[in-house]
This record gives C-alpha cells, structure tokens and sequence, in this order.
C-alpha cells in the first residue's frame, strides 16, 4: 500500500505561481508511476500530469509549458511547479500513484484546493 499526503495549495491571483508536494509513505523508486490530477465543481477528474519510474512525464495540452511534475527519490515526494495560473486551474488537485504488475493497484490522495482569483 502507498499513503499520499500532498500539499502546497492555497489561493493565488492570475498570474501567480503555487509548488504542490505529495509525499509517499514508501519508496517513489518502487512505485510505476505517479501524477497529479484535478476536479473542478461539477466537472470530471482529469489527469493534469504524470511521471513514470524512469522519470519520463506527460502533460495535459491546458497545462504543458505552464507546469512542471517532477521528483525528489531521497525524499519519496512528487512535485507539481504551477506557473502562470489561470481562473480556470481552480480545482481540488489529487496525488495518484500506480502500482503492482499491471498497475492494478491506485491509490489516491486526500487532494488539496488550489483557487486561481482573476
């Protein structure tokens, strides 16, 4: 099992910039992959960003050029950099990783609110 403890969220005007963390209970480097993933009110959870075991990463079109995943091994913590944040990036941002052969097993976090003022 992985416990995810993220945060870093908090309110921020246009233009702004927030460093989200998730920290993981065991060790990133065992873990097949991670990422960050967002609902706003009345929407669907999308994936924002992830990062694979070999450290590869993938962005969603709205947020690529804007954010940046990326990971401390030594500290078993997952970063999300938000830079030129936009009204639209208002959500609840969860930490997600992805284990076990297959990746058959998901484990989330408890999210953390990220609200963008215009």
């Amino acid at each position: 099992q992985v416990q995810l403890v993220e945060s870093g969220g908090g309110l921020v005007q246009a233009g702004g910039s927030l460093r989200l963390s998730c920290a993981a209970s065991r060790s990133i480097s065992s873990i097949n992959s991670m990422g960050w993933h967002r609902q706003a009110p009345g929407k669907q959870r999308e994936l924002v960003a992830g990062i694979t075991r070999d450290g590869s990463a993938n962005y969603a079109d709205s947020v690529a050029g804007r954010f940046t995943i990326s990971r401390d091994v030594a500290k078993n913590t997952v970063y999300l950099q938000m830079n030129s944040l936009k009204p639209e990036d208002t959500a609840v941002y969860y930490c997600k990783a992805v284990t076990g052969l297959g990746s058959r097993y998901h484990y989330w976090g408890q999210g953390t609110q990220v609200t963008v003022s215009s």
